[in-house]
């Protein structure tokens, strides 16, 4: 009996030049001159806007939208989806409502039996919460009773405190909150201020058809990459949100850089046309510092937390993009009570051309009428930038 031949499987490498890569990278994060339609569009192709309380010009999540949308889009419309649940709020990223459904396999398997595949630092996570379940099930039962609360009204009843050397020391209630989500108990129904509302986690998400684990991871790395456009297969963990894609797209190589990348296969060969934006430092085209450095050679670290004598670019400074380049930083702050958007320099990574510096113009000018806010520049604020 003859048995067919076995061929190797030929594996398709893209061969992109680092320009290539870039705009691959601008382009699924939304930031050429192509406008998306709208917020839930915005939402739904970057798949999250992350939480941040930082607010040294706007919410990082509303400066993300702004610099997709333009000045045309309003904070209102971000309360309000929250407000009917098309977006949703999990672990401090804001999603669609029907991604719900990529998550809940593993909330139902969050501490499961299958110890072999966790985590190193998961066990420790699973017996802490059974070691305070008492408190668990006193939380779900004031829920299912009352609705919706704040952290601050559920009493903490843990047996065995929550430690850590930062700010979540001694923090039993909203620590023990964070890891029900996690389970799949519990979910942020609203805000009330700043304050968090929780409620049974079947009262706000979608009632929607479970995804199997492994099906929905291989979905969340798909969209992930359509999003990001350009990633490696394998990064350093990430608890909330990974960097990394697994076997999503096709493989790539990028001119000069060491190694193979996953690259969306929609992208490929797409004309590109590019605008000047400012970013949120959190925003996902810089937010893995590493592959920003790789694919821009953009050096960007965010310095709040730093002396302000030993800071180089400014307290909350905005990545400034340039059609395919980040070009430099914009220091500035909102400051309202006195109605002005303060402009203290532009860091340029390179000189800007006049076009550039016009554009770059406009996008501040075009914040400060956003943000509702007088702009005040430096008397020469071209040579303002260093």
């Amino acid at each position: 009996m003859c048995l067919p031949l076995a061929y190797p499987q030929i594996v398709k490498v893209h061969e992109l030049s680092r320009a290539d890569a870039r705009r691959i990278a601008v382009r699924a994060q939304l930031l050429d001159s192509r406008r998306p339609a709208d917020l839930h569009d915005v939402v739904r192709r970057l798949t999250l806007l992350q939480i941040d309380p930082i607010a040294a010009i706007a919410p990082s999540a509303d400066l993300v939208a702004f610099s997709r949308l333009g000045s045309a889009y309003s904070p209102a419309e971000l309360i309000a989806a929250l407000e009917n649940r098309t977006l949703l709020e999990l672990r401090a990223m804001i999603r669609p409502a029907e991604d719900l459904a990529l998550y809940r396999a593993d909330m139902a398997g969050w501490d499961g039996a299958e110890l072999g595949q966790m985590l190193s630092w998961r066990p420790f996570y699973r017996d802490w919460v059974r070691s305070n379940d008492a408190c668990r099930l006193d939380i779900l039962a004031r829920l299912e009773a009352s609705g919706p609360m704040p952290s601050r009204e559920l009493p903490d009843t843990c047996q065995v405190p929550w430690t850590s050397t930062g700010w979540t020391n001694n923090r039993n209630v909203s620590q023990l909150l964070e890891f029900m989500v996690l389970r799949g108990e519990v979910a942020v129904a609203g805000r009330n201020g700043g304050d968090r509302l929780w409620d049974l986690a079947h009262r706000v998400y979608p009632d929607d058809p479970v995804i199997p684990a492994d099906e929905a991871r291989g979905q969340r790395n798909e969209r992930r990459l359509a999003s990001l456009g350009i990633a490696r297969a394998r990064g350093p963990e990430c608890p909330v949100e990974p960097v990394d894609v697994a076997t999503a797209g096709e493989q790539a190589v990028v001119e000069d850089l060491k190694g193979t990348w996953r690259v969306d296969p929609a992208q490929l060969g797409q004309p590109f046309e590019g605008r000047a934006a400012l970013l949120s430092p959190f925003d996902r085209l810089i937010h893995d510092r590493k592959r920003t450095y790789e694919l821009f050679r953009f050096d960007y670290q965010l310095e709040m937390y730093k002396p302000a004598a030993k800071r180089r670019w400014g307290y909350f400074a905005l990545p400034i993009l340039v059609g395919d380049q980040l070009a430099g930083k914009l220091d500035a702050t909102a400051d309202r009570k006195a109605g002005l958007l303060r402009v203290r320099a532009v860091h340029d990574d390179f000189p800007f051309t006049k076009e550039m510096t016009e554009a770059v113009r406009h996008e501040i000018e075009d914040l400060a009428r956003w943000l509702q806010l007088d702009l005040r520049l430096p008397p020469n604020w071209r040579q303002a930038v260093s």
